[in-house]
């Protein structure tokens, strides 16, 4: 089975002194995107997984590139280096907040429009779901979900928006227990979300185990191109796991 490992961003600044936990700068994202580039690795859209006839299809080095929350900031510093760099990239919306502000975190980071959200070439950016109102998932009824959901589809007809059936879990969190994760599950079936992402941090094999636990590395801002190369081929787990036993020795 072929390793697809999906890495997660979200913000993106000018500064390397900003570049910590969920904040990259350019000049990491880009060297970043360089090693993808230079060492032949194939970027994909999850349409492109739906579109694969034959195991014989994907690619030898392959890779997903996410970001959540569509920020400005996106728009403005990654999207340029991904066309730079001739990759693909998806961007996941929390919908509520469109043309608004980040209200369930700092409140100060800008969120694009929906014309922004349309000005990007889609042979570059796939846009997907990041729910409605970003909250937990697994702290919300079923019935709450459900009405998420049917916020989620209103927001994209009226805005005549192209959202792909993925869905990026807000904070990584979806229920992890029976019935309450067989319910979900069931939930997103019935939405027709193709494939639900959390974390976990380890690189997937395709075809995934279960399309609605799969697994995004969790790209941090101060992490060294030796660390993302690591988490790349290995995941986060092997890359402490070394380092903790290298201190313990």
């Amino acid at each position: 089975m072929p390793k697809l490992p999906i890495l997660m961003y979200h913000a993106v600044t000018t500064k390397v002194s900003e570049s910590i936990g969920l904040t990259i700068a350019t000049e990491n994202l880009e060297a970043q995107f360089r090693y993808l580039k230079e060492n032949g690795y194939t970027s994909l859209h999850f349409g492109d997984l739906q579109q694969m006839k034959s195991p014989s299809d994907f690619p030898e080095k392959a890779v997903i590139i996410t970001f959540d929350d569509v920020y400005v900031n996106q728009l403005e510093l990654a999207y340029p280096l991904l066309q730079k760099y001739g990759l693909k990239a998806c961007f996941y919306i929390p919908f509520q907040y469109v043309d608004g502000v980040d209200e369930w975190n700092t409140g100060k980071i800008k969120l694009m429009s929906v014309d922004q959200l349309k000005s990007m070439d889609e042979a570059t950016i796939e846009l997907g779901l990041h729910s409605f109102s970003h909250k937990k998932y697994d702290e919300l009824s079923e019935a709450t979900i459900n009405e998420d959901f049917e916020k989620c589809k209103a927001f994209i007809v009226e805005n005549q928006l192209n959202v792909s059936n993925v869905l990026a879990y807000p904070y990584g969190k979806y229920p992890r227990k029976n019935p309450a994760q067989q319910t979900f599950f069931e939930t997103l079936h019935k939405h027709k979300v193709a494939f639900g992402l959390r974390i976990g941090n380890r690189v997937n094999k395709y075809p995934f185990k279960n399309n609605y636990e799969v697994q995004r590395l969790d790209i941090k801002g101060e992490d060294s191109l030796k660390k993302f190369k690591s988490k790349l081929r290995r995941g986060k787990s092997f890359f402490s796991n070394t380092k903790s036993l290298r201190n313990n020795r």
